[in-house]
């Protein structure tokens, strides 16, 4: 809204155009604003345990105050007349009284959230007691607005009552029973109803389709077997008080005693619960109770023990498909074999070897719950086997047979020989190896080589036979041959190689070697450049050369002013192509002398020597009376 204002000036004063232009925010009262055809919004359903969020659009200025409640009903008992002499109740009558339960939380499983233009009431995981009538009102300076919002909490049924058993016959009986005490909000849909023998664990299912009448003829029974029956559902508390409800706790005691065990530390929020560890063969007895801010509720404890029986599973083997059939490795790796199996209580896993224990420190078996693995380290051909695996519970077993067959290389073939050689052709023949590795041969392999250039060459690869000829060889040369072995491995490391080299002949020419007479060729040995006699400066390297010869190669030996040399480590000596030199690394004048060179051998001895003169760097040595004089 905006009003102007002109003003105007006293009399005797020239008027002046001036004007003023305000806004007046005028107040709104406060509304709520609800997607729904009426004022009256329908039922809000909500199933157990789901989150309820009630999101609530509002106007209003200035901002409203937001205000949620709870419609609370009671039921009060009061007297019926005035009578004061009416003894118990007899007298009394219900009055209803209705009140409301304020809620402010900003925080917790049940909170409201108010921003400027809305309000948000959220509750976590749905309950029975959050079912009811909630009161949403707006107000500020203006005004006021309310709406009724009805919030309905569906569950599951209570269980129904215990079965009657009527009608029993031959093989048939008729089950009735009652409908649940509490719905769980909505109308019950069916029923499922299942029977087991007496000493059995198995429950089985009666009807596929939900039983819509509270009776139901049970057929194909056999006559002369106990059955129990019942029909399958969990029965909750009844009423969970104003307090709400916390969670449950659950006991068990033996039958015939009194004393309760908790079966769990603190309370759960489900409604089923696996106990573990419980002694077998026991008979307990369990009770549940309910739990609030109040305290605990009243038990409902089994009407029967139960006998607490292990499940028995027969025992399986899930054999992998990679192991049924053969399992192959080669030498020096590991064996690493795992089969799952399956059975309760735990089976008892034996392995054996051709029917025999497992033997050696190199096989060992790990069993889990599980599986069991054969583990080898490192497999050898003596692990070859038939491996049998058997799991046992009591008297039921299963086994499986695993077949590993470790292979290595062949060894190679044996006895070759050539057994012809005609123009450009040799045959040859060999003798299988004598280890084909623990695996089928593949087949040979045949070389050639020249007795000049010893290279070799491959004639013929993957060669099934023992016998073979080998073709275009060149007149004149002469021949070796050798054979390898191969499997699936690889070729054996070692070849069959022929000891005689095969001579191929020029056709109709006969080859005679000549007949030389043996020459003597032995020598004395003698010096053909003896040593010379050197001058040498003090500490750089020197070296004494000489040159000898002789049949067979004479044995030299250095020596100086008599003593060996061979062993001191200043002195090295070399000899080449009959070249013989001594170094004397950084000599002093000490090492000077006469120096000798031996050579020996069968045939006799020869020397050489020389002098070695070894001068100071200043050039000469003169004595202390000339320095002075």
């Amino acid at each position: 809204m905006e009003v102007k204002i002109d003003f105007v000036p006293r009399q005797g004063l020239r008027p002046l155009p001036l004007s003023l232009t305000c806004a007046i925010s005028l107040p709104e009262p406060p509304k709520i604003h609800l997607d729904c055809p009426g004022r009256v919004p329908d039922t809000i359903v909500v199933v157990a345990g789901n989150k309820l969020r009630l999101d609530v659009p509002i106007s209003g200025d200035p901002a409203p105050t937001v205000i949620w409640q709870k419609t609370i009903t009671k039921r009060n008992k009061v007297p019926a007349g005035p009578a004061l002499d009416a003894s118990g109740d007899s007298g009394a009558s219900d009055e209803w009284v209705f009140d409301k339960k304020l809620l402010c939380e900003t925080e917790g499983r049940v909170r409201v959230e108010t921003s400027k233009d809305r309000s948000i009431f959220t509750v976590e995981g749905a309950e029975k007691e959050d079912e009811g009538v909630y009161v949403v009102t707006v107000q500020n300076p203006v005004g006021e607005d309310q709406v009724n919002l009805t919030v309905k909490v569906i569950d599951v049924p209570d269980a129904p009552a215990a079965p009657d058993i009527s009608n029993v016959g031959e093989d048939s009986c008729t089950v009735r029973w009652e409908p649940p005490a509490y719905d769980g909000g909505q109308p019950v849909l069916g029923y499922i109803l299942e029977r087991k023998k007496k000493k059995s664990y198995r429950w089985m299912r009666l009807n596929f389709d939900l039983l819509r009448e509270l009776s139901h003829e049970a057929r194909c029974m056999i006559e002369g077997v106990v059955y129990e029956m019942r029909v399958y559902a969990w029965r909750p508390p009844e009423r969970m008080g104003a307090g709400g409800l916390d969670g449950y706790s659950v006991e068990y005691c033996r039958d015939g005693c009194s004393e309760w065990v908790a079966a769990l530390q603190g309370l759960t929020e489900h409604t089923s619960l696996l106990v573990k560890d419980l002694p077998t063969g026991a008979r307990l007895l369990f009770r549940v109770r309910a739990h609030n801010v109040a305290g605990p509720g009243a038990p409902g404890t089994t009407t029967e023990p139960v006998t607490v029986q292990e499940i028995l599973q027969r025992p399986r083997l899930q054999l992998p498909r990679h192991l049924r059939q053969t399992i192959q490795k080669k030498v020096g790796e590991p064996v690493n074999l795992l089969i799952p199996f399956q059975g309760k209580p735990r089976p008892q896993v034996t392995w054996t070897k051709e029917g025999q224990p497992l033997a050696g420190e190199e096989v060992s078996v790990r069993n889990s719950p599980t599986d069991t693995i054969l583990f080898i380290r490192a497999a050898h051909l003596a692990h070859s086997g038939t491996y049998q695996v058997t799991v046992r519970i009591e008297s039921m077993e299963d086994r499986a047979e695993l077949v590993l067959q470790v292979i290595d290389k062949p060894s190679p073939p044996q006895d070759i020989r050539v057994t012809e050689a005609w123009g450009f052709n040799v045959a040859l023949e060999w003798k299988p190896p004598q280890d084909d590795g623990n695996t089928e041969l593949w087949g040979y392999t045949i070389q050639k080589a020249d007795k000049k250039s010893m290279e070799w060459f491959t004639v013929l690869e993957h060669y099934r036979r023992t016998h073979c000829v080998v073709s275009e060889l060149i007149i004149g040369n002469g021949y070796y041959f050798r054979v390898f072995s191969h499997n699936m491995v690889g070729p054996s490391d070692r070849a069959a190689t022929t000891k005689e080299p095969v001579f191929i002949p020029r056709p109709g020419i006969t080859c005679e070697s000549p007949n030389y007479k043996a020459l003597d060729f032995s020598e004395a040995p003698s010096f053909t450049r003896p040593l010379v006699n050197r001058s040498v400066i003090a500490g750089y390297n020197a070296t004494l050369c000489c040159a000898v010869r002789g049949s067979p190669k004479p044995q030299i030996s250095w020596f100086k002013n008599g003593l060996d040399l061979g062993k001191d480590a200043r002195f090295r000596m070399f000899s080449k192509q009959g070249v013989l030199t001594l170094e004397i690394r950084k000599p002093c004048p000490f090492d000077g002398g006469v120096y000798v060179c031996r050579a020996t051998n069968l045939q006799g001895e020869a020397q050489c020597e020389c002098r070695l003169e070894v001068r100071d760097g200043v050039g000469f040595w003169t004595s202390l009376p000339e320095l002075l004089a």
